[in-house]
Formats: structure tokens, sequence, C-alpha cells
């Protein structure tokens, strides 16, 4: 118990050491990824579900979404955690390739968001092995602290669905092209990070964020039935599939997040309408696969 309230106090001292400070675009806004992990959340197993909430620190509730956008909030005190919330490619390459693309500005290998999701993995699958507890808040070796590490992959695995996290290099997937949605000036990455969401939230579900999860599980359950298992699959056995995430969000990011649009574009109805499928989609697959990721983890039995 009391490295659980320790760790605990360590998560919340960050978080009240950096909400004076300002935040640049760094995945989805708060909405986004708590929808991402209200989605997976309730699809847990029973063993992931147990594994989760042992996890958490005590002043969550067991409720995962109410810390997923953590990551965002220690990357001034984490500084070695930016480079690891996006991918950039090169300019006008609407494909990604991890040997080529999965590096930071330095041209360290593996410093992106899929190397992020594949490490944390790999920490997790260390839960439970051989440690002293079977509610051990670190791996056996106490080499990784497995509180975090859920929390950054929970993170990640939003900020990897988001189109424009793997962007063009030049314009930092967005960030510099400055545009207009509506009458308010923005960035094109902030669009995507927050106003489609929010301006989805304002017009369709009175401004609740939990009105929007249900009406992604309902189509989850409905609509999409039929490639959720897809979603969920992974090829050669792998736990987390992030090379195959970052490819369709490139994807993304050129057929519709840039598409048509130009320094001092105007945004409006035309463009949300347009891209709101795709943003609904992202999100839900998101959450699918952040659900489905965990279950490999940490056990598949059925709730």
């Amino acid at each position: 118990m009391q490295g659980r309230q320790a760790g605990t106090a360590l998560l919340l001292l960050l978080a009240v050491v950096v909400a004076v400070l300002p935040a640049p675009s760094l995945g989805w806004g708060v909405d986004g990824h708590l929808i991402v992990c209200q989605i997976a959340q309730a699809r847990l197993s029973d063993a992931a579900a147990k594994a989760v909430d042992d996890l958490l620190p005590s002043d969550a509730g067991g409720n995962l979404s109410s810390l997923c956008s953590w990551a965002d909030k220690v990357r001034f005190r984490y500084h070695w955690s930016a480079p690891l919330h996006f991918i950039d490619v090169p300019d006008n390459e609407c494909s990604y390739s991890y040997d080529r693309d999965c590096k930071d500005e330095e041209g360290v290998k593996g410093r992106c968001v899929a190397g992020a999701i594949n490490n944390y993995t790999s920490q997790l699958l260390t839960y439970g092995s051989s440690s002293p507890s079977p509610s051990s808040k670190s791996s056996s070796s106490g080499q990784y602290n497995l509180t975090e590490a859920l929390l950054f992959l929970s993170h990640f695995m939003g900020d990897i669905h988001q189109p424009l996290h793997v962007g063009f290099a030049s314009d930092k997937g967005g960030n510099t092209i400055d545009v207009h949605w509506y009458r308010r000036k923005t960035e094109l990455h902030h669009i995507w990070d927050v106003n489609i969401i929010q301006t989805a939230e304002k017009d369709y579900y009175d401004e609740d964020a939990g009105k929007f999860v249900d009406a992604l599980n309902k189509s989850i359950k409905g609509a999409w039935l039929d490639k959720v298992q897809e979603w969920e699959e992974c090829a050669k056995n792998q736990t987390a599939c992030s090379d195959i995430y970052g490819s369709e969000s490139i994807a993304a990011a050129c057929d519709s997040a840039y598409k048509n649009v130009t320094e001092g574009s105007t945004l409006g109805d035309e463009y949300f309408g347009s891209r709101l499928p795709v943003v609904k989609l992202r999100l839900a697959q998101g959450g699918v696969r952040l659900a489905a990721t965990l279950n490999r983890i940490f056990g598949e039995s059925k709730p």
C-alpha cells in the first residue's frame, strides 16, 4: 500500500507542477484521449481489468480515462518523452516505414510513438512475472514503473490513431500550418486534436463526451461490428501492431487531414462534415485496439 500511495503522490505532483505551463499540441485533446480509454476499459477481459485496476493510482478510482492525458501533462517534467508522441515522415510521402521514420531529431532509432508503444507493451508483459507480490507496481527486477508504462501505453495508443501524429516532417504534423476553424485562428494539427471533437460534441452530443462514447460504442457493436475482429488482430502473434496503426494514420493524413488545405485556409462546415467520420473511426479503432492489446498483455479471459 505504501508503494501505491507513493506512486499516486508522484503522479499527482507531476500533474500539478505542469498544469500552469503552456501546452503545445500533443495527441488528441483531453476529450479524445478520454474517449479512447473509456471505449477500451469497457472491453477489457477480467484479467486485464484486474491488472489495470491494480496498476492505477488509488486516486483514479479504477478509472483509466481519468489519467489518459497524463503523458501530455508530464512531458515538461519528462523531456525525453516529447518525441514519443508522434512520427515524422518525409514530406508528401504518404506511407510509413519503421526503419526510415521511427527516430527522434538526433536520429536515435525507436524514439517515436510506434517505438514507444512497443517499449511499454514489453514492459507491461513483465507484470506479475516472478514478482514478490501479485499486485506489484514495478517489474520483478524493479527496472520498470508499470503504472507509468500503463499510462504511457494508453495515451500513445490514442496518439498513433490521430492522423496528424504521423505527419510530414516540415510542418510538424500540421502544427505550423496556420488556418481558421470557422472564425478562430488555429493550426491544422489543433483542429484534429481538439476542434473537430469539440464541435461534434457541441452539435450532436450536448457537449458531453460520454454521449460521444455511447454513440461510438453503438457503432462498434453495430455498423462496424464486422470489422472489429480485424481491428483487434495482430499479425505474427505480436502483442501490439503499431506499424499498422502508423501506416493507417499517414494514409488518413494524406487523404483527409492535409487534403485541399493550404496556409491561411478557412475550414468550416464542409471540412467538418467530411472529416468527422474519419475522427470517429480513428477514436473507435484506438479504443478497440488499446483494449485488445491490454487483453493480450494481461490475459484474454472474457468478462
